[in-house]
């Protein structure tokens, strides 16, 4: 499935990936479209087999801050927002953590990974400088393989304690802070804690002050010898950026990065992604890139490509919701350009012709899509005009085999002395492509 590897009407952003028996849980924030604000009152809980990781299941709200979707609230003491929870499997129970805007955050139970969960405790500390207030922010859990569990934490610094067997208690005198230090921005941990054990190594993923990348360091201990390893993936390269939050998870064999990408041009409004990456025998995470492939490693390009799985969109246009059953890139104008990595054409050598059609919503101005290989200044086999109106519009292409990234760059047709009165005007909105043979 591509990315976004969710419903596309599904908006589930600070994803924690976790593998129980076999199936794939992914536990995080919920998101509105076009939000104004960060997260929900309540937590959903989606899930796909390892053996097909294409067909997601939604077990609906798994804890909720106020009565939802014929849930009651779990929590007596506030009704804010919940955020960036994670789940950890010990004794055969599945213990849930969760960060509440500006409350004490708690941890709940369940004799299954989808929930629902039950409120067990607040959490409980002894050093007053191991919490406060919602200072469990994006709690991130390590069940260690001796059994012994830890749990890291923080807002602009990152906290760090061991939990009692209650799994709610910090253990006395086992608190730290700053496990990654201070003092290099922009590289500094900002929020988005997330631990791994990785081949006997500790991982911390999570997200620094400039906001749009995952970090990861690493240590031969779990609390502390953090040393900065570098970037695993940056969600605003060549899109429109926001806040990151995921992790790491290895599927049949394969390690993947879940994120999130934005969408309605806010921040706020959060869909779930997931990359491929190699962890190298020295440890090292290469940097990714964005795509749109999510757990495929080519996607068809004679079937339907929805709009919105683009991976670069330039030039001010974004992604949008428009109801439950229609999303576009919109606010495409004279020198926007839309990318979508990868395409597998196949070995069709005796293909004698190829062609693109695009469904798209008019905006009253004659234009042209211009459609490149490989990069957004690559090689050109097409060009779709497109007119005033809504409608599909196709053009015929030079043939292509192999597999290439697909880039369409977008220019009005307008000439002489009337062109520059369109060089920022609303062109069209794009739906969905396809190309045929």
């Amino acid at each position: 499935m591509a990315n976004p590897f969710l419903p596309l009407w599904e908006y589930i952003p600070d994803g924690e990936p976790r593998v129980f028996g076999n199936r794939v849980y992914l536990y995080g924030s919920h998101d509105r479209a076009g939000s104004e604000s960060f997260c929900d009152y309540k937590l959903k809980v989606w899930s796909a087999p390892l053996s097909d990781l294409n067909r997601w299941t939604c077990h609906g709200v798994s804890f909720s801050t106020r009565d939802t979707d014929g849930h009651k609230t779990d929590t007596d003491w506030t009704a804010r927002e919940l955020y960036a929870p994670d789940v950890v499997e010990k004794n055969g129970k599945y213990y849930l953590y969760a960060y509440i805007l500006g409350s004490k955050g708690c941890v709940a139970v369940s004799d299954r990974p989808e929930g629902p969960f039950t409120l067990l405790s607040r959490y409980v500390y002894d050093d007053a400088d191991a919490g406060d207030e919602g200072i469990f922010n994006d709690a991130g859990v390590l069940v260690d393989d001796d059994g012994r569990t830890y749990i890291y934490y923080g807002y602009e610094r990152s906290h760090f304690g061991e939990l009692e067997p209650d799994m709610f208690t910090i253990k006395k005198g086992s608190y730290r802070s700053d496990l990654i230090p201070q003092g290099m921005a922009p590289d500094d941990f900002f929020e988005a804690s997330s631990p791994r054990k990785i081949h006997g190594r500790y991982y911390l993923i999570y997200s620094p002050r400039n906001g749009c990348d995952l970090n990861y360091a690493v240590s031969d201990r779990p609390d502390g010898g953090f040393v900065r390893k570098g970037t695993i993936i940056r969600n605003g390269e060549d899109y429109p950026a926001g806040n990151n939050h995921g992790s790491l998870c290895c599927l049949n064999g394969q390690w993947y990065i879940f994120y999130h990408r934005m969408t309605n041009n806010t921040i706020m409004s959060r869909r779930a992604c997931a990359e491929r990456v190699e962890i190298l025998p020295d440890g090292t995470i290469p940097q990714v890139e964005m795509t749109s492939l999510g757990f495929q490693e080519s996607m068809n390009p004679f079937e339907i490509t929805p709009a919105d799985i683009a991976c670069v969109l330039k030039g001010g246009c974004f992604v949008a919701q428009r109801d439950v059953f229609t999303r576009m890139v919109t606010e495409i104008r004279t020198g926007c350009v839309i990318g979508y990595k990868y395409f597998d054409f196949g070995e069709d050598y005796s293909m004698s012709e190829m062609s693109v059609s695009f469904k798209l919503r008019g905006g009253g101005v004659f234009s042209e899509i211009h459609i490149l290989l490989d990069w957004e200044d690559g090689e050109e086999i097409g060009i779709c005009p497109v007119e005033t109106h809504d409608g599909v519009y196709t053009a015929k292409l030079r043939p292509v085999t192999g597999r290439h990234a697909v880039f369409f760059r977008i220019e009005h047709s307008a000439r002489g002395w009337a062109s520059a009165m369109f060089d920022n005007r609303w062109l069209f909105d794009l739906e969905s492509f396809v190309f045929t043979k």
